[in-house]
């Protein structure tokens, strides 16, 4: 059987003042302990505010050095990323999995090097107080839910959904698939006409609307993306088609940035939910929760907002 983590390690990793800093390409001496964090990439807004959130939160802290990889949405180069930060000494590790599965050896390496893991903003397979710590995160079942919700009453509980689905074998869009095929499920006028992914990219959703709009156009009249960018190409591929987006077409997507709170006050993107990328503040509190003595929860989850045009409006300057 495989040992849990210990608190003792645990305390004795983040206690231990002098480590070498990683990723330096020179061995250097360090008065705070070295915290590493794999993103899975940095290719959209989404990610790059995450990333600036962790960063400025372990600046204001001004307790760790954060060492933050970018595995440029391979699964490959995030696995070798960690095993190379756990190589070089840090003594936490926050993770962004790109995939589900994929990370099992490194939970390996790490619970023998005595490196806690966190998981933020997506899961992965193991178990929590064994493979890694928490994860913290929102609910992407309920994100999935609610954008069924929104659609349902706006399009009186009859539609023919387009779905551009994100990375295939991530937990967030099996997740909120699954959420929204439960919404509609009660909907017997909800109709999934196609599926198909769009990779999280703005690029790849609108090339693939374009192509859905060819073949199947006159079928769909909504349309459901994983997330914003995915739902702002969709909204170009419509418009390409001389097509009314939030008009002759519906728009629901999911995270709630702000070229998408734009898109809802514009009248083109009808609702997202949202998925706060500003994990910053959260994982930097939650790695010490056991320094003050409190025990850390396997699972941690925001409480997520829906914007439509009824508040787009108010939280544009707090958008990313």
């Amino acid at each position: 059987m495989r040992p849990a983590l210990d608190r003792r390690d645990f305390l004795g990793a983040l206690a231990m003042g002098a480590v070498l800093a990683p990723l330096s390409g020179c061995r250097r001496v360090s008065t705070r302990p070295v915290v590493g964090f794999s993103q899975m990439g940095n290719d959209n807004a989404w990610r790059i505010a995450e990333t600036r959130s962790m960063n400025e939160e372990a600046r204001r802290s001004g307790r760790y050095e954060l060492v933050v990889t970018d595995a440029q949405d391979q699964t490959a180069n995030q696995v070798s990323d960690v095993e190379d930060l756990i190589a070089r000494r840090v003594r936490a590790l926050f993770i962004a999995p790109r995939e589900y599965y994929g990370l099992e050896p490194v939970f390996e390496t790490a619970r023998h090097a005595n490196v806690p893991i966190f998981l933020i903003d997506r899961e992965a397979a193991g178990e929590p107080g064994i493979d890694y710590v928490s994860f913290l995160g929102s609910d992407f079942v309920e994100q999935g839910r609610r954008a069924a919700t929104w659609l349902a009453e706006r399009s009186g509980g009859s539609a023919r959904i387009m779905e551009l689905s994100g990375t295939p074998g991530s937990s967030v869009a099996s997740d909120r698939s699954k959420g929204f095929l439960e919404g509609i499920a009660a909907h017997p006028g909800m109709r999934l006409v196609a599926s198909q992914t769009g990779q999280f990219s703005r690029s790849m959703g609108q090339r693939v609307m374009e192509n859905v709009l060819q073949a199947r156009g006159r079928e769909i009249n909504a349309v459901y993306a994983h997330n914003d960018e995915m739902a702002i190409g969709a909204i170009q591929a419509i418009r390409g088609a001389r097509l009314r987006p939030g008009e002759d077409m519906a728009l629901v997507s999911i995270d709630g940035e702000r070229a998408a709170l734009e898109a809802i006050i514009r009248g083109e993107l009808g609702a997202s939910v949202e998925s706060n990328p500003r994990f910053g503040p959260l994982a930097f509190a939650t790695l010490e929760r056991p320094l003050l003595g409190d025990r850390v929860p396997p699972r941690i989850i925001l409480e997520d907002r829906l914007f439509d045009s009824g508040n787009a409006r108010e939280f544009l300057h707090l958008a990313y």
